[in-house]
């Protein structure tokens, strides 16, 4: 619902009959899936787990799913589907099988103390099964020119056809263009609480910033992620929160509406496949910083609609962030370059078609 929507309407209003597989379904999200146009499927897979016994019953039940379902297509994404459920779909005789990687994910994002012996084992183990699926895809798509490199040309995997296919995009109409705020420049973070997000670079540099401009306002907006152990704690969330140094307002549903009323959107990932967040802002008209790694150079025109910054340094996203408190102007002249970015590049109904013709072959 949050990701492939627009694709599964656009499918269905050419005719198509469309099967949503999903861990995690609720009657609510079911709903929302039926309301699409959709039937929504239940299936069993370990998120993240490595118990290679689990992953190998599983596939054996998603495979008989997929068997009762005889599709022409079958179209997986995030790295897990994408490496299963093409054995599955194999096994099940689907004739034309497709995936899409967003991303690389943690394992091949680089760190700044370097990888941690999980992550390389992690990287590893991905590598040798994307070795064994890939060769069954008849196409496997990318969002940016980086990630086949570091994949397929790297570790030499065999795949018969690569696609780039850019930003998925966005339904601008659920992102219209608002003027920014003009007395206070702001600033505002979206996304999950973790280091390779960036948010501690952005709260290093919230404080920086801070000592000169103490009016300066930092908004986050996400989640925070226990499991993982790259995330923020509560309670150093709440200590950045008590202390005044960002305004968090907890889970919010209007996204659009927080970042409408802020005047730069700030992203210091180390890695991204294309950002759907800062599309969003974008759209809206902000201006951008983000670091100039795999999927984040894919959305700043650097000097022109932002800023991209190297990985990692929080003194440099200060300074940049500083630039745009001297020099107010240059949120809205920048913002409406983003703007029109966006509405050339991150149009999710003229993406979702080219990514139509892809999925069936034309």
């Amino acid at each position: 619902l949050g990701f492939r929507a627009d694709l599964i309407k656009a499918l269905v209003l050419n005719g198509h009959q469309v099967y949503a597989f999903a861990l995690d379904y609720t009657e609510h999200s079911k709903a929302g899936v039926k309301d699409l146009g959709a039937i929504p499927i239940d299936y069993e897979f370990s998120r993240t787990g490595l118990n290679p016994f689990s992953d190998i019953i599983n596939t054996y039940k998603l495979t008989k799913k997929i068997k009762e379902i005889a599709p022409d297509v079958v179209f997986s994404y995030f790295a897990k589907p994408v490496i299963f459920g093409t054995f599955a779909a194999t096994l099940a005789g689907v004739k034309r099988r497709v995936a899409m990687l967003e991303g690389l994910g943690y394992p091949f994002t680089e760190q700044p103390k370097g990888s941690s012996f999980k992550a390389k084992i992690l990287k590893c183990l991905q590598v040798q099964l994307y070795r064994l699926a890939f060769p069954k895809l008849d196409q496997i798509i990318f969002l940016n020119p980086d990630d086949p490199v570091d994949l397929i040309e790297k570790y030499k995997i065999s795949v018969k056809k690569i696609n780039i296919l850019g930003a998925i995009g966005l339904n601008l109409s659920d992102y219209p263009y608002s003027d920014p705020l003009e007395e206070i420049v702001s600033f505002i973070f979206v996304g999950r609480f973790l280091a390779e997000k960036g948010v501690c670079e952005y709260i290093e540099a919230a404080k920086l910033v801070k000592k000169i401009f103490s009016n300066t306002k930092f908004v986050m907006l996400g989640d925070i992620d226990l499991q993982n152990p790259g995330s923020l704690t509560n309670s150093e969330l709440q200590e950045i929160v008590n202390d005044g140094l960002v305004v968090y307002p907890g889970h919010v549903e209007n996204v659009a509406d927080w970042i409408s009323n802020s005047s730069v959107f700030v992203l210091p990932s180390y890695r991204e496949g294309v950002p759907r967040s800062t599309q969003e802002a974008m759209a809206i008209g902000r201006p951008v910083i983000t670091t100039d790694v795999p999927g984040c150079r894919e959305t700043v025109v650097d000097g022109a609609n932002g800023f991209l910054i190297p990985p990692w340094s929080s003194a440099l996203l200060a300074e940049k962030m500083i630039y745009f408190i001297e020099n107010p102007d240059q949120v809205k002249i920048m913002g409406l370059k983003s703007y029109m970015i966006a509405q050339e590049k991150f149009n999710a109904k003229v993406n979702n078609e080219r990514l139509m013709h892809v999925l069936l072959g034309e």
